[in-house]
Parts: C-alpha cells; structure tokens; sequence
C-alpha cells in the first residue's frame, strides 16, 4: 500500500515538472498578445488630422452661427443675454467637440493650442504643420456652409472677431494673450500632465472657453483660437486687426506651456 502510494506522489510530481509539449505551449494564450489586444492601435495621422478637421468645422459652425442667428434676433445688439448665450454655446460645443476627439488626436481644434504642444515637445512638427491645416480648412469650410445655411448672413462678418467700440488694438491683443493664457495653462494642468484629471479635462477646457468669453466678448472677440477667428474672416473678407487674433493667442498660449512645465518639472523635482 506505501509503495502504491509513493509510485502516484511520484507519478504526480513527474507530470507537474516535466515540461510541455510544443502544441500545448503555442494553444496556451500568451501574456504580451493579451497585453496588446486591451491597447488600441496607434492612429495614423490622416485620422488625427481628420478629428481635428471635423472639430474645428464644427466648432466654426456651431461658434460663429450662434454668433449670427443670435444678432439677427437682437438687431445686432450685444446684450446681457446675448452676451451669456454665446459665451455659454461656445464653452459647451468646446466641452463636446474635446471629448469627442481627445482620444483621437488629443482636440486641439486650435492653431494656438497646437503650436503650444509643438514647443513644449508633445507633437513633432509634420504633425503639427498637418493639425494646422486641417483646423483651418475646417474652419473655412464652417463658415461656408454657415454662409449657405443662413444666406441673409452675407450682409454680416459671419461672425468673424474684431475689437469692441472704443478699444484699441493693444487692449485687444492683450485680452487674447491673457485669456488664452489661461485657456492653455487649464489644458496643460488636465489633460497633459494630470493623468488622474484627463476625464474631466474636457469640462475644464470648456468652463475656461465660457468664463473668458463672457469677460473678453466686449473687448476683443473672445478668440482665443486663430482658426476660429480665420474661418469666418475668410469668408466674409473681414480682416480688420487679423493679426490679433495670432498673435495675441500664440504669444499667451506659448507663455503658458512653457510656463507651466516650468512649474511642473519644479514640482517634481
């Protein structure tokens, strides 16, 4: 009975540690090949080219159509709630149109917001060049099919920016610098370094595009975005302080990147 039972512990061990047949080794699924199956596959860039196209037309559209049907129902006047609404729409479509596409190509929908991505190192630069232009053939292609849609719009800018009565073109590219300033120090913090906020960086992104646009409709626009300001522009043959619209968004974006990763990599060291 002793050797019955030794003969089946020794039978057991052999069949533990002898090692596995060829066809059973390769049945068996392997750890990396189910690592790889839970990860999506890398996009190509015409895809993230193509996200930021289809959010920036439909930012364009959304934004500066809120801004004409608004003005044909007020006469023009830029009223409280007027004033309230735009910002409002703008702030939500922004809020959407990110988490739409921040899986995708990462929601610029901006050239500004781009070019501060390039100088902090997040991007290569033919990646760059290709969000460009594609946010801003979204934009004029947004503003195009405004343009078709509401046809009494062609007596307007479409909706295009300029200063408000009484402001000077330096107090306007200040607005932009300032506002954008904070639009992109708010993206850096949620959805770039802050893996545990990236969820809610939409939301922030759109609270800061609501908040700066209330304050900074009367003075400038409210731009903050060069293809949101290009789209109509073109369209409409508008350019009057143009410039600002660049300028103002790139110097206070690029200000804000570098700033904060000056902070950051401080925080961390």
């Amino acid at each position: 009975m002793a050797h019955t039972w030794v003969r089946k512990l020794a039978g057991k061990q052999i069949l533990e540690t002898s090692p596995k047949s060829s066809l059973e080794t390769a049945m068996e699924p392997r750890a990396a090949d189910n690592a790889n199956t839970s990860k999506p596959l890398p996009l190509g860039l015409w895809q993230c080219g193509l996200a930021e196209f289809i959010a920036t037309f439909l930012f364009i559209f959304i934004g500066a159509g809120t801004v004409v049907v608004t003005g044909q129902m007020s006469g023009g006047e830029m009223d409280v709630p007027r004033l309230f609404l735009i910002a409002a729409i703008h702030g939500l479509a922004i809020t959407a149109l990110v988490y739409a596409t921040i899986n995708i190509s990462g929601a610029h929908i901006n050239p500004a917001v781009t070019f501060c991505m390039l100088i902090a190192g997040q991007i290569p630069a033919v990646k760059a060049a290709w969000y460009w232009v594609a946010q801003l053939g979204g934009a004029a292609l947004g503003a195009l099919l405004l343009l078709a849609v509401v046809p009494d719009a062609a007596d307007t800018t479409l909706g295009a920016h300029a200063v408000g009565p009484g402001v000077s073109w330096s107090a306007g590219l200040i607005t932009e610098a300032v506002l954008t300033f904070a639009l992109v120090f708010v993206i850096f913090a949620t959805a770039v370094d802050s893996p545990e906020l990236r969820r809610f960086a939409p939301i922030a992104i759109g609270l800061t595009v609501l908040v700066t646009n209330v304050f900074g409709i009367p003075i400038s626009g409210a731009s903050l975005n060069p293809a949101r300001s290009f789209g109509p522009a073109l369209i409409a043959w508008e350019w009057s302080h143009h410039w600002i619209y660049w300028a103002g968004p790139i110097a206070g974006g690029a200000l804000a990147a570098l700033g904060y990763q000056w902070l950051y990599k401080g925080r961390r060291s």
